[in-house]
């Protein structure tokens, strides 16, 4: 790395000094080997004899490094002091000065002299070094909301030039207001290397937010690129400014449970031991948070509160309520009734809120409890209360059995599809189900029993007339009832006797009818005969009144 820089202006330089003669700059690295050019490799005039380098010493007095001859291929170096063994010249006549320190930062001359004239060439040089990593240590245990702290030391070492530090905050650079913020920075050389270490202190007002915030360290140097620290987060503490009490069993909370209170303040570090107020006893729990309240009752719901040891108006309450369900159902398990007695079904309930209830019968949903002021046999059944509330379910239930003496409802007869047998239905209610006793044998087809009414059917073949009964019977008493049943030749002559009958009863009807439409008739025509004679008398009176008349107008 070179440049050139010019002594002095233009004007001077051009009457003091060689045209052209100006200093040129080259930079090196710390350690490693420097070329120092001569005139750029344009060292080389025709009748050159030879090239010497050679430099300012300490005091300002000049030294000389090496001279190379033109007709020979190594140089002679003429250094006594430490240049002696780190210093050769390159092909083009540069100068190579081997493990470059800070101590090479001076001024070299290259003398280059020919049969015709002798140039100089001079070259600055400077020696640079990247810094190692920036480091933050010294760090602090914690901060102290609103309190200005010291957060810690940036440090980087073993540079030059100096590197500049840059503190940030989630990678926004902190400025030095003074107040809030104090950076800072000093530089320090090594004795023996001559380079430099630089650190920065930085003071820090931390707030709350802090506590998630990441404080990082950037150095910034001409070799580049900038070098960052590993960031560094620090605990925020801060007094505590709210308290909350949270009630962490399940919700709802019933008779039986335990319930533990836990207690929590915003302070950083937070308290761990705390007050709890239960039900205005006050109780110290000492490193923890929690307090547990085993086997609640109901006894149990009520306000709860809890607070700091040192602060008790620094508090949170809570309202603990613990939900209860007791329901009495009257009657339960097995009821027998008779028929068309009464009933008295009566529910009581006493809940922490409001309770839903609801019927079923046989495990079919009821809009709501039937009226038992006159059971029925359909009354029978098992009925199923249920009475929940929130997170507790009671079930009731009774099974109810109405049982009465059987009657026969009705006992009817029928053909069959095929109109060769004769099928008796006996129709009867009762409970227990009544059994079904025949007078005459024949085919049981089918029985059903639902809802305390039973259905029985025969099938009879009668040869000839018959009076059959249907007798039904339980343990509380028996019915009976009576049909007759024809065979089926006199069932066929009766109904052809019906069928004649019918016809001579039409027959009858018919000549009725006749005979009533002639009279009627015969009526009507003398009706007329008779007002036909009353329009004539009537006009031969006329006649003679007029004739009456005439004659007294002749007189």
């Amino acid at each position: 790395m070179q440049s050139v820089v010019c002594l002095f202006g233009a004007f001077i330089a051009a009457a003091v000094f060689h045209p052209g003669s100006c200093v040129e700059t080259v930079i090196g690295l710390y350690g490693e080997t420097i070329e120092v050019p001569c005139n750029n490799g344009t060292n080389k005039p025709n009748g050159l004899i030879f090239t010497k380098w050679k430099y300012v010493k300490d005091d300002g007095s000049p030294g000389d490094l090496l001279v190379k001859q033109a007709q020979k291929d190594e140089a002679t170096v003429s250094a006594t002091d430490g240049y002696k063994s780190r210093v050769s010249i390159a092909a083009n006549s540069s100068l190579l000065i081997a493990r470059g320190s800070l101590a090479d930062q001076r001024v070299f001359t290259c003398m280059v002299v020919s049969l015709t004239n002798l140039e100089e060439y001079s070259v600055e040089v400077k020696v640079h070094k990247k810094p190692s990593a920036p480091v933050i240590k010294n760090n602090a245990k914690e901060l102290e909301n609103g309190k200005l702290t010291q957060l810690g030391e940036c440090v980087v070492e073993n540079a030059n030039p100096p590197a500049d530090l840059i503190w940030k905050k989630n990678n926004q650079p902190l400025v030095d207001d003074g107040k809030t913020i104090i950076i800072t920075s000093t530089i320090t050389k090594d004795k023996i290397t001559g380079l430099s270490s630089t650190s920065s202190r930085l003071q820090y007002t931390a707030r709350k937010e802090d506590v998630e915030s990441q404080f990082t360290c950037t150095a910034k140097h001409e070799m580049g690129p900038d070098q960052v620290s590993e960031p560094e987060t620090f605990p925020i503490h801060y007094p505590t400014e709210n308290v909350s009490l949270r009630v962490v069993s399940q919700s709802p909370i019933r008779e039986g449970d335990d319930v533990t209170l836990k207690c929590q303040a915003d302070g950083n570090p937070p308290p761990t031991s705390f007050n709890f107020n239960i039900k205005g006893k006050k109780v110290t729990v000492m490193d923890k948070d929690v307090y547990t309240l085993t086997g609640v009752t109901r006894a149990d719901t009520g306000i709860y509160k809890c607070s700091l040891l040192d602060n008790d108006v620094m508090e949170s309450t809570q309202l603990v309520t613990v939900s209860f369900l007791d329901v009495s159902l009257t009657p339960t398990g097995k009821v027998l009734k008779k028929l068309g007695e009464n009933l008295m079904v009566s529910l009581d309930k006493n809940a922490s809120s409001e309770a839903k209830v609801t019927w079923t019968k046989d495990n079919r949903k009821l809009d709501k409890l039937p009226n038992f002021s006159k059971l029925t046999y359909s009354d029978a059944g098992l009925y199923v209360c249920d009475v929940s509330i929130e997170g507790i379910k009671r079930s009731l239930s009774f099974e109810l059995t109405v049982e009465g003496t059987p009657k026969i409802t009705s006992l009817t007869k029928h053909r069959s599809n095929d109109g060769k047998h004769k099928v008796l239905t006996c129709e009867a209610e009762g409970s227990p189900k009544p059994d079904v006793q025949w007078s005459v044998n024949g085919t049981n087809d089918e029985m059903s029993y639902v809802n305390g009414k039973a259905t029985y059917k025969l099938t009879v073949v009668p040869s000839k007339n018959l009076t059959v009964s249907c007798l039904v019977t339980n343990k509380l008493g028996e019915d009976t009832k009576e049909i007759s049943v024809f065979s089926q030749k006199n069932e066929d002559g009766a109904e052809q006797a019906k069928v004649i009958v019918g016809i001579v009863v039409g027959l009858l009807v018919v000549a009725a009818l006749v005979g009533l439409t002639y009279w009627i008739y015969i009526k009507k025509t003398r009706q007329g005969s008779w007002k036909t004679g009353e329009k004539e008398a009537g006009t031969s009176e006329e006649s003679k009144k007029l004739e009456e008349n005439n004659h007294k107008a002749d007189v």
